[in-house]
């Protein structure tokens, strides 16, 4: 015979407190005095009372629950991003649902539909697009979705992102002073803002300067596609002398790679790439690389997000966050090249 669920009236009777105080305890961000916090959580461990989140949700409208949708999960940035989103929501009051998605227009799909319907008040998507008839579908539910790490032109949703554009130019200007003529890009997945925007920043300023880059591919933002690239690169009769990765994930890949032909990195060929994991600042790999200013990007994503779920007039739009490029032994570092340069 199952056992009945205890219910807040039965915790407020042996708490010796009124029902809403039982109520105030369980909801984030309500008033209760340290004493009555103490009584009403004692009484609730003894009767095993647990709220219902999702009854809350429906008499008040607000579920103070926040969905996470992330692809790329193998991109050691994305894990930390999440750590990051997550933590700074609950600090805010809210619950977390993580998925996992394909970034593919079907998986996606399923994924915010899956969103939608556990009426989460506001979703942040990292590393996945999402199409016109999915933004509609979320606004018309009243559910505000931030972007991050990914830029959408016209749609209803903010975009939180580094300054892709400009990183890529800061690469750019940094391998021309250290003198490089044969300048090969293993370029992020064209089909994202994130790759095209760190591309464009970076042939910018090549073609500024009259140089021609020896070979522009897309690694789509996967290691081993990135590392094949790398053997054909270095394979050709014109061997490039530096390679601009487009994130550090295929970057790892590119330097085992390299180090495979014989060729050390920061002496024989310089190579860049683009989040600055922690796994960037170790020995084995000492990559220079544009840092991603993951803090300044989570605290900029979840306070738009709120914003949009308290005053859903508030604007949105595209928030671009400007990021240092970090100096590490895989790369020629140029004479007189100061950080006040970069």
């Amino acid at each position: 015979m199952a056992l009945s669920k205890a219910t807040s009236l039965e915790v407020a009777l042996r708490a010796g407190v009124s029902r809403s105080a039982v109520s105030r305890v369980f909801t984030p961000g309500a008033s209760a005095s340290e004493k009555t916090v103490e009584k009403v959580r004692k009484a609730a461990e003894e009767l095993g009372y647990r709220p219902n989140i999702l009854a809350r949700a429906m008499v008040s409208g607000r579920s103070r629950i926040i969905g996470l949708v992330v692809a790329y999960l193998e991109n050691q940035f994305y894990p930390i991003a999440l750590e990051l989103l997550s933590n700074a929501l609950q600090e805010r009051g809210y619950h977390i649902l993580i998925f996992t998605a394909q970034n593919s227009e079907q998986g996606v799909e399923k994924v915010m539909q899956d969103l939608m319907d556990y009426q989460v008040d506001g979703i942040i998507a990292a590393s996945v697009s999402l199409s016109s008839d999915l933004a509609r579908r979320a606004q018309n539910s009243g559910i505000p979705v931030v972007l991050f790490n990914r830029g959408q032109d016209g749609t209803d949703f903010t975009n939180v992102t580094s300054d892709n554009f400009q990183g890529g130019r800061k690469v750019g200007e940094f391998l021309l002073a250290g003198g490089h003529k044969k300048i090969a890009h293993i370029a992020g997945w064209q089909g994202s803002t994130t790759g095209r925007d760190r591309k464009l920043g970076f042939l910018s300023v090549l073609k500024e300067q009259g140089v021609e880059p020896v070979a522009v591919v897309d690694g789509m933002y996967n290691r081993d596609v990135a590392m094949q690239c790398t053997r054909d690169l270095l394979q050709q009769s014109e061997k490039p002398d530096s390679i601009f990765v487009g994130n550090d994930h295929m970057a790892f890949g590119v330097i085992e790679a390299v180090r495979a032909f014989g060729m050390q990195p920061g002496k024989d060929i310089s190579i860049v790439g683009y989040d600055d994991v922690p796994l960037a600042g170790w020995g084995t790999f000492d990559l220079t690389t544009v840092r991603q200013p993951v803090n300044r990007m989570v605290e900029a994503a979840v306070d738009r997000l709120l914003a949009r779920i308290d005053q859903p007039e508030t604007p949105v739009g595209s928030i671009l966050i400007d990021g240092d490029l970090i100096l590490r032994g895989s790369a020629r570092i140029p004479e007189k090249w100061t950080h006040e340069g970069l």
